[in-house]
């Protein structure tokens, strides 16, 4: 149901965003990269859980950098006709690409939990 709920308020947004397509582009490619490279560094998994918070330091600094080195890319290009619809999509984007990796990463842990008892069980 929630994947229902965020196709159509994308779709939604995208025909609202009409004039200024490009800045709704803009605000949903950065987003989705800046979230997708800030997950992939901050939830690697290692061996020392004493670098949980350098990870999360290092992910945080590596989504502000995509971030800002797009935006300056996009203003340069003169790709982002309206900061608001930019703005509106990023922010949008950003929640439904962290929600989307964590149910994607959740999903993940069941099924290995799944196959771990199945082992067990043989």
């Amino acid at each position: 149901m929630a994947f229902f709920v965020v196709v159509f308020l994308s779709v939604v947004g995208g025909i609202l965003a009409g004039d200024h397509f490009h800045s709704y582009m803009v605000g949903f490619s950065l987003a989705t990269m800046a979230v997708g490279c800030c997950y992939w560094l901050s939830f690697r998994h290692t061996n020392y859980p004493q670098l949980a918070l350098l990870m999360l330091i290092s992910g945080f600094a590596v989504k502000m950098g995509i971030t800002v080195f797009g935006v300056m890319w996009s203003l340069e290009r003169e790709l982002l006709t309206s900061p608001f619809v930019f703005a509106l999509s990023y922010l949008f984007f950003s929640l439904v690409a962290t929600y989307g990796y964590f149910k994607y990463r959740e999903y993940l842990s069941k099924r290995i939990e799944a196959v771990k008892t199945s082992l067990q069980g043989s």
